[in-house]
């Protein structure tokens, strides 16, 4: 239904919600969710915010994961239970700390705070994820690194990384989709339309009293298509990451 919505006139969209095909097809209502109503601008906030968290979280999961996996330190046990734990809270109970804290900051409006806040909750999903995956690797590749000289950090990027790739891959994935579309704190932290992300410029096509619904597909579509095209790249070491994680951890 709203693939064929984006592409009808308004009139139609009107007199015929239902009729399956739109006679004649357009793609004006594309036009206007791009241009007039700013989901170009909007779509770029998505991107800048979402492929940075998903760089920091990354960063952050492999070398945290490592150390979870390959050490032995006093509070290991409790420190995964914490990360466990921490996904069972509801992230509208943190809203209005982190508004206090983020208005104290100075961060409010400001995308960074965004990333912060995504990878706040990203975080320790990814370092479980990655923690399991790197735990299926026996410790000899370690070992055989270290004696041909290489560093710890040299073995975790090119010993470690190249094997557990598929892993890393579906981390990152799951990070993408929950910054993608998140929508409460994005709309509490940024007030200014040129800072909106996707889910939140969407929203704000809903009117009062009227409401495009051909433009409002169309920017469904529009901002399906990095999920789905990321999904359709990676769904190969999205299907070996999970099974692999899934053996041991």
């Amino acid at each position: 239904w709203t693939i064929l919505t984006a592409f009808k006139p308004e009139r139609e969209i009107v007199k015929y919600p239902l009729r399956y095909f739109p006679k004649p097809a357009t793609f004006s209502n594309f036009v206007t969710a791009w241009k007039d109503v700013g989901l170009a601008t909007y779509f770029k906030n998505s991107l800048i915010v979402s492929l940075g968290t998903v760089a920091l979280i990354l960063t952050l999961s492999i070398l945290g994961g490592y150390a979870l996996s390959r050490f032995t330190f006093k509070g290991k046990q409790w420190f995964m239970l914490t990360l466990l734990c921490t996904q069972f809270i509801p992230g509208v109970l943190l809203l209005i700390p982190m508004f206090m804290t983020f208005k104290y900051l100075g961060l409010i409006n400001n995308m960074l705070s965004l990333v912060i806040v995504y990878t706040t909750f990203e975080l320790p999903f990814a370092l479980i994820l990655v923690r399991a995956f790197i735990s299926n690797i026996p410790e000899e590749l370690d070992e055989a690194a270290l004696v041909d000289g290489c560093t710890r950090l040299q073995t975790v990027f090119y010993v470690i990384l190249p094997v557990v790739k598929p892993g890393i891959v579906a981390s990152a994935a799951f990070a993408y989709i929950g910054c993608w579309n998140e929508f409460l704190f994005a709309l509490m932290l940024i007030n200014t339309q040129k800072k909106f992300t996707i889910p939140v410029g969407l929203s704000y096509m809903l009117g009062q009293f009227t409401t495009n619904y051909g433009a409002l597909a169309a920017g469904s579509l529009l901002a399906l298509i990095p999920p789905v095209l990321m999904f359709a790249y990676i769904q190969k070491y999205l299907v070996q990451g999970l099974t692999a994680g899934a053996v041991k951890g």
